[in-house]
């Protein structure tokens, strides 16, 4: 009976790696932008129990058996100076990544989690490079504002998820990521 328990223990640690493993496989999470909201969507994830492969400077290079891509868009002077790259070459390396994901068949989810506050010519820049490859669609309210995000998504089938805040993200999270078999 010992060996029993023992060996069905070792059988159940085995399964839960190996699901938390392909769990981590599954997301990649990077900033567009290089503001810090791509690390709060990374603490929501989190209590979805998601463990996203996270980098704030992924390239398409580092795109591997990943079924989504979460692009967090919010533009940051500091952000892009602590990088050591300018708005330009942040555009650049975002649209080879979401180039890559598209190509790749990789899901890809938008989120502009700063609201209105978080807009501007910088952030605007961002936004209208990731939103066009976009799959879904998650915004603080306010952030639609002047309908930016509206016209970017053009004819595409993309309903935003509106949220109020960055913790409201947690259900249309949980929604998306389940209906592309994430969850």
């Amino acid at each position: 009976m010992k060996r029993y328990l023992i060996g069905l223990a070792a059988a159940f640690m085995v399964i839960v790696t190996t699901v938390s493993f392909a769990s981590a496989a599954d997301v990649a999470l990077t900033s567009v932008g290089q503001s810090p909201d791509a690390m709060m969507v990374k603490v929501v994830l989190k209590s979805l129990s998601v463990k996203p492969d996270y980098d704030p400077l992924m390239k398409a290079d580092d795109l591997s058996d990943h079924k989504v891509l979460i692009a967090v868009v919010g533009g940051s002077s500091k952000g892009l100076g602590a990088a050591g790259i300018d708005k330009d070459q942040e555009v650049a390396r975002a649209e080879a990544l979401l180039d890559k994901a598209k190509a790749d068949g990789v899901k890809v989810l938008v989120m502009h989690v700063g609201g209105p506050g978080r807009r501007g010519t910088l952030s605007d820049l961002f936004i209208s490079a990731a939103v066009p490859y976009s799959d879904g669609l998650i915004l603080v309210d306010g952030a639609d504002q002047d309908g930016l995000f509206e016209s970017l998504l053009g004819d595409k089938p993309v309903e935003p998820e509106v949220v109020p805040n960055v913790r409201g993200t947690k259900a249309p999270l949980e929604k998306i990521l389940a209906s592309w078999e994430i969850l």
